[in-house]
């Protein structure tokens, strides 16, 4: 990639995420005055403030990112979930792998992202956005997907020297440049050699099955003892538009640098030869204008150029050609087609499909073939990569096809040809994919329960995490969005009462498909409502079960940073007063374990008030023992620890 290529697409990026930013820090706004009425806790204020305190957990880090990177603030969520992957690495969910590398690379650390991504696609296996990944290391899948559709034929018109640019004219034969004899100037624009200037000749071609017979020079004033290359011939013959070097009246011309550039000429067919040769009227010395290719219907010429406008390397423009000859305004084909590299050698097929070689699109290597066909409205649609054998690692370039015979034509630098530039043939075997109305369904479901969840709001988001779409679910817990082919999403499901999931979904296959992707909500978290007298805060906060050593009741390290993120809400909300509920399983006496909890919730309040300098007024707690189980673990059931634990926990109940 270029380096001005890279720097536009950074911007683009940083534009993109700058405006999703906006529209989160407005979302944050709202809800911090709804905090202020006292509805719901601010829980990054809190985590932030435990953190300062110097308290660290890998749940505590986990959060923080968490609190970040649901809002868009990728950037922000980058420090802390390298915290997390760097002190509990081998414990954390894979999950927060993926959520790293994303953050990652919204601060431009592409390499750490890869690697990070490598860990997470060995961790997961077989998780869709590690695959995507991997598969997008080397090449996209839907070049894949179009490869095979062209089965090249031998060719023996090539030289030692450089053959390309093939086109047909209305006598049914191949036309093509080649520098297969005279003396050296230089191949193509800006690239010099000793190869011998080039000329255009004509061969007659086999239908069956392509072959080209012995090429002669074509007849008339076209070549000269500099350059002529590409072509492209009116359907009645009698006009053809090529390209030259700067050579007009025996005289040639270069722009202020003392560059020879490129320039197109018209010529017609009189009495079996070419004349009355006549640049047109839009080329300059100050740039080139090269490569021209006829609509089906003659009334527009496409062509490759640099002039001012131009987005990359060279561009391609159309112009209308007039009833009368004269030339319109050329208009630059847009970002649609157009990138920061080079778009060159157009063609136009009888179907009005827009055949070019660029280097800017994604491909295998150098230039690529791409196809953009007429859509309903006028418009060309986005490129599509023809794909193997057509396309390889080295420039492929100066496409052409005859779509009722299927034989075609194109020009490849690749290793095992005769010169430098080489044409080959091809049989079309298969119809390209070109065509796409893609969509992704799926349905919502609780994890736990696997129960669909109706009215969870399902987010369409493009890679850079910037909203797209927003959609609920119906009653039967199905969400659905209609896609555009050959690109990045990130879809989120999100419930008040759960913690927020996410899958990157990746639409490289060009085809009508229904995708079945259920996300699964995660465990209650974090979520905006109103905080009423007798709810949880525990709950609302997300905190991990306060556990105590066996028959003890002191405060474990462990717990102390749950209990921070407690005493930091009460802090935060002075009017907020809590009662602390402690329980425990049922694995000894009744009256032993009431006798436990009660010691738990004295240390428990204890810790509260003297730590956390909280007024004792605000904080009162009371042991419940083995009375009110969330399970069925009663005396003498056979129960797993797991489940056990489940018993053994502190609720911290607003009072008001």
């Amino acid at each position: 990639m270029n380096s001005t290529k890279h720097q536009l697409l950074l911007l683009l990026i940083f534009l993109t995420c700058v405006q999703g930013f906006a529209q989160q820090e407005k979302r944050l706004e709202r809800a911090d005055e709804n905090f202020k009425k006292f509805a719901f806790v601010d829980a990054r204020k809190i985590y932030l403030r435990v953190a300062e305190s110097g308290y660290e957990s890998m749940d505590l880090f986990r959060k923080i990112g968490d609190s970040y990177y649901f809002n868009a603030e990728l950037e922000n969520a980058v420090p802390w979930y390298e915290k997390l992957i760097s002190n509990y690495v081998d414990e954390v969910e894979p999950e927060y792998l993926f959520r790293y590398s994303q953050s990652l690379k919204s601060v431009e650390r592409y390499d750490e992202a890869d690697e990070i991504m490598e860990k997470f696609n060995g961790l997961t296996g077989n998780d869709q956005r590690a695959e995507y990944f991997m598969n997008r290391r080397d090449y996209l899948k839907f070049i894949e997907m179009q490869s095979g559709k062209f089965r090249l034929l031998d060719l023996s018109v090539n030289t030692k020297y450089s053959d390309y640019a093939p086109s047909f004219n209305h006598q049914g034969q191949l036309v093509f440049a080649s520098a297969s004899g005279g003396n050296g100037m230089s191949k193509i624009v800006h690239e010099w050699n000793e190869m011998p200037f080039l000329d255009l000749f004509s061969s007659d071609i086999i239908e069956e099955n392509g072959i080209l017979q012995t090429p002669k020079k074509i007849k008339g004033k076209i070549n000269t003892r500099f350059h002529e290359s590409s072509t492209s011939f009116s359907k009645d013959g009698k006009t053809v538009y090529f390209t030259r070097n700067n050579y007009t009246k025996r005289r040639l011309g270069s722009n202020s640098e003392g560059i020879i550039l490129l320039k197109l000429y018209r010529a017609s067919f009189i009495d079996g030869k070419w004349t009355n040769i006549e640049e047109l009227p839009f080329n300059s010395n100050d740039y080139s204008v090269a490569h021209p290719a006829l609509s089906p219907d003659g009334k527009q010429l496409y062509f490759a150029s640099d002039m001012p406008g131009t987005k990359g390397l060279s561009d391609l423009f159309v112009i209308d050609i007039n009833d009368d000859g004269t030339f319109g305004t050329p208009k630059n084909l847009g970002d649609i087609i157009n990138t920061e590299g080079r778009e060159t050698f157009p063609y136009v097929s009888d179907s009005g499909r827009l055949y070019f070689a660029s280097d800017g699109h994604v491909g295998l290597g150098g230039l690529d073939v791409f196809v953009s066909v007429p859509e309903d409205s006028g418009e060309l649609s986005r490129p599509y990569n023809v794909g193997r054998p057509v396309n390889g690692s080295e420039d492929d370039f100066s496409f052409v096809l005859n779509e009722s015979t299927k034989i075609g034509y194109f020009a490849s630098n690749r290793k095992g040809g005769k010169g430098s530039d080489d044409i080959y043939s091809f049989k079309q075997t298969e119809e390209l994919i070109t065509e796409c109305n893609q969509y992704v369904t799926g349905k919502v479901t609780d994890a736990n329960t696997k129960d669909i969840i109706t009215e969870a709001e399902v987010i369409l988001m493009d890679e850079n995490n910037t909203e797209l779409q927003r959609t609920a679910t119906n009653d039967k817990g199905v969400y659905k969005f209609d896609l555009e082919c050959d690109t990045n999403y990130v879809i989120r499901a999100v419930k008040a009462g759960y913690g927020p999931t996410e899958v990157l979904l990746s639409t490289n296959k060009v085809l009508e498909f229904e995708h079945n992707l259920a996300l699964q909500l995660g465990e209650p978290g974090l979520q905006d409502g109103e905080a009423k007298p007798g709810e949880d805060l525990a709950k609302m906060l997300a905190l991990q079960i306060i556990y105590f050593d066996f028959d003890k009741s002191n405060i474990r390290s462990d717990a102390e940073v749950e209990l921070q993120k407690i005493i930091a809400a009460l802090k935060e909300y002075p009017e907020l007063k809590i009662d602390v509920r402690s329980h425990t399983d049922s694995r000894a006496d009744d009256n032993y374990n009431m006798a436990l909890s009660e010691r738990r919730a004295r240390s428990t309040v204890k810790y509260i008030i003297e730590k956390g300098g909280i007024d004792a007024s605000r904080v009162t707690g009371r042991g419940y023992g083995e009375s009110q189980l969330m399970n069925t673990c009663h005396n003498g059931s056979k129960c797993s620890e797991e489940e056990h634990q489940l018993n053994r926990r502190s609720e911290f109940i607003l009072v008001e």
